[in-house]
């Protein structure tokens, strides 16, 4: 079960009206949005893991194709698509995912747009989850656009998700999930413990993307010892999230309540 690290901050006019958000247990339905294939993985891989080895049903959905993923300068940007969609599909296998979405905006091209929120709404009031999670757009330093504008158009989209006026012409009931997580905060105020089985998983499906060994994972794909490397990094990382926030490891977050 999460735990909060610290006690909830008003996130907008509204919210001191309301009572504290309980723990989140094991979601029944969850959709992870990342703006490329491995973001997930990355972000939220053990928490997605430990929560579908406990029941509940994953949906991925991957907003660019990932064409732009290359060092290589002489690579097919349309073979390095297709590769990548391949792998995301073998990583959400890993951590239970039932659903692995692409939207195929262009890697790297990514625009904030009404079409963009409209189809963040649209997943949200189709898959209806309990649990959004994906990145925070509002992290300081945030080098890459496409990480950016993915979270702007989820934050945005499960508002429009939420309220009938938005988006009648799709047809779908509103939809408002029980709460947001988002990765990469400069802020976190919600941890969701991790475990080793989780941990494992989340590294077993970031070295699906073998084809991103050398740009995000420092060469794990050369050998054993640069994946025992890799994957002491993946360990090291989360317990330093959770001696921060009081336990052996963890994945952390900025919780939003819609």
């Amino acid at each position: 079960m999460g735990t909060g690290i610290i006690p909830p901050v008003a996130t907008n006019l509204y919210d001191a009206l309301h009572d504290d958000p309980p723990s989140i247990d094991t979601p029944g339905r969850i959709l992870a949005i990342g703006a490329h294939p491995d973001d997930i993985e990355f972000g939220c891989g053990a928490t997605i893991a430990r929560w579908t080895s406990r029941g509940a049903d994953a949906v991925f959905a991957i907003v660019t194709d990932g064409s732009k993923g290359t060092w290589d300068p002489d690579a097919d940007p349309a073979t390095v698509a297709s590769t990548r969609s391949k792998e995301a599909e073998s990583a959400g296998a890993v951590l239970g995912a039932s659903v692995v979405e692409h939207l195929g905006y262009v890697d790297g091209d990514l625009e904030y747009s009404m079409d963009l929120r409209a189809r963040t709404a649209a997943l949200i009031r189709r898959h209806r989850p309990d649990v959004v999670l994906s990145h925070d757009p509002w992290q300081r330093y945030q080098l890459h656009p496409d990480h950016r504008v993915t979270g702007f158009a989820v934050v945005d989209g499960v508002v429009a998700a939420r309220d009938p006026h938005y988006f009648p012409e799709q047809e779908m009931l509103p939809h408002r999930p029980d709460a947001l997580l988002l990765w990469s905060a400069d802020e976190p105020d919600y941890i969701e413990p991790t475990t080793p089985a989780a941990l494992e998983a989340k590294v077993a499906a970031l070295l699906c993307h073998a084809s991103q060994a050398e740009t995000t994972m420092a060469g794990a794909d050369r050998d054993e010892a640069s994946r025992e490397a890799f994957s002491h990094k993946i360990e090291a990382w989360a317990r330093r999230a959770g001696h921060a926030s009081g336990v052996e490891s963890a994945e952390v977050f900025k919780r939003i309540t819609p």
